[in-house]
């Protein structure tokens, strides 16, 4: 049997474990940690449960594929329900939006509460679905560093949408030239920060990304976020994937041009095939230290990383949802601090999550399960302890004014997750959370490659390189690797059949 090494149990790696068992591999998936799940960990404090990582849940479609592909029924492992409203808007003038998972009724509400004619909000969402559906093929579906991915049909259709992609001007650019309302500007540019990036930077082509949320929808899993790490496990395990927890990979083998294994402090595993899940920074400076480094891949500018509360309230608040956002008055202010100055702004946006709204087991009866983030620079040496402790303040007095209530005074649980923890756990270089940012219009093309050009039988999946980082993302990053791997047996040939 071919063998094949997977470094890092997040996401990205179940997911290729999954689709290489499948194809015939004997999989084997090396963990430095104690679980598997990389940024999708839960924890209790006291009686509230709290997922530690991602919340936001969108393209469900990409986790029932696995299990679809593996013969299994998906809702025997993974349930998932839309949610309605998806996010609660709030702005320092005491404005707010819900965004509700319909689209109509979505621009219904944007027009009564703050004025935006709904037909441009409808329009809106339906050019940022005409963008996806054209350009997704290509650039998220497929390898962009291969010769036979623009000889796809799917290259037709990205072209036809490149006069309306965005490529030379900015999101924020884009979205002032369809709306005049600022506050509405604020909810659109923000989507930015689903791939770290900055949308006074990035490219305008980033507006696809509201076509998942908003067309699509977002979703919220039976049992938390990491109920789809634990699901998928489930399934690898039943596939015969092996997963070595506590083993970090020491060094991946080589023999001239190709790989051979990989070596942790344990043991020596032999394999024909090695896929880093690991960020691409620390897989070569760490793992092939005497490979030649692609240096400019390897130095472009990070995304953001997360300053990140959790904390157990002893109250319910009836106008919060799952999704909550607090905006900040001064939005490009706000970046500023992040990419310019490595800081973090005195007036953060703050997003909050309560799964205690969808699962009400997740805090005790009468109080919540808070996760409150805050969007800060990836590690560059900071003081993240008084970081941390202006930003604590300045996210309980923005919280306590928005909402009328004391919310120190709620506490009764909390944990802190910051930058330098979270490269530490996940080994993501800088503790940025999406590898490197989309902050220029080359971007795209400019994230490792899913695949080594130097060495044969090496492999890349995860938020660190293409397509990007993200729940979707990742599980397409194991999309593409699957495909690029080659199967254990050739099919056996089709016979030929004479024209009559």
């Amino acid at each position: 049997m071919r063998k094949a090494a997977i470094i890092g149990a997040g996401i990205g790696g179940i997911a290729t474990a999954v689709r290489l068992a499948v194809k015939g591999y004997g999989v084997t998936v090396l963990e430095a940690n104690p679980t598997f799940g990389g940024k999708m960990q839960e924890f209790w404090l006291g009686k509230y449960r709290f997922d530690a990582g991602p919340s936001l849940f969108t393209l469900p479609h990409l986790v029932d594929e696995l299990f679809t592909l593996a013969g299994r029924t998906p809702s025997d492992y993974f349930r998932y329900s839309r949610l309605d409203p998806i996010t609660h808007y709030f702005w320092p003038d005491g404005s707010h939006v819900k965004a509700w998972a319909d689209a109509d009724k979505f621009a219904g509400e944007a027009e009564r509460q703050l004025g935006v004619p709904g037909q441009a909000v409808r329009e809106a969402l339906q050019k940022s679905a005409r963008l996806y559906r054209g350009t997704a093929g290509t650039f998220l579906q497929k390898s962009l560093h291969r010769l036979d991915t623009y000889l796809s049909p799917d290259v037709l259709k990205a072209l036809g949408c490149l006069s309306d992609l965005g490529l030379t001007t900015t999101m924020h650019q884009e979205n002032t030239r369809q709306f005049s309302d600022s506050r509405f500007v604020q909810l659109l540019d923000r989507f930015a920060t689903y791939n770290g990036s900055d949308p006074y930077q990035a490219p305008g082509t980033l507006n696809i990304i509201p076509h998942l949320e908003h067309n699509i929808g977002a979703f919220y899993p039976g049992g938390g976020m990491y109920s789809i790490a634990a699901s998928l496990v489930k399934l690898a395990e039943e596939l015969g994937v092996a997963f070595k927890y506590n083993e970090p990979v020491k060094q991946i083998l080589t023999s001239g041009k190709r790989i051979t294994g990989v070596e942790t402090s344990h043991a020596t595993y032999k394999a024909d095939v090695v896929v880093s899940n690991m960020d691409v920074v620390p897989t070569y400076r760490r793992l092939l230290p005497h490979q030649k480094a692609p240096e400019q891949t390897l130095q472009q500018p990070r995304s953001s990383s997360a300053l990140i509360f959790y904390w157990g309230i002893k109250k319910e608040f009836e106008q919060l949802h799952v999704h909550n956002i607090f905006f900040s008055q001064d939005y490009k202010a706000e970046f500023e601090h992040i990419f310019k100055y490595k800081t973090v702004s005195p007036d953060p946006t703050v997003y909050l999550n309560i799964t205690s709204k969808a699962d009400p087991q997740d805090a005790p009866a009468g109080g919540e399960n808070w996760f409150v983030m805050v969007n800060v620079p990836h590690n560059q040496g900071q003081d993240w302890q008084q970081l941390t402790t202006d930003t604590r303040q300045a996210v309980l007095q923005k919280l306590s004014k928005m909402l009328g209530t004391n919310i120190e005074s709620l506490i009764e649980q909390e944990q802190v997750l910051d930058p330098l923890l979270i490269e530490s756990r996940t080994s993501s270089f800088g503790g940025a959370l999406y590898g490197s940012s989309s902050n220029n219009r080359m971007a795209a093309f400019l994230r490792h490659p899913n695949f080594s050009s130097k060495l044969k039988g090496l492999y890349f999946c995860g938020g660190s390189v293409h397509p990007g980082g993200g729940i979707p993302l990742c599980l397409l990053s194991a999309k593409i690797v699957g495909e690029l791997v080659p199967a254990v047996a050739p099919s056996p040939a089709k016979p030929h059949q004479p024209h009559a």
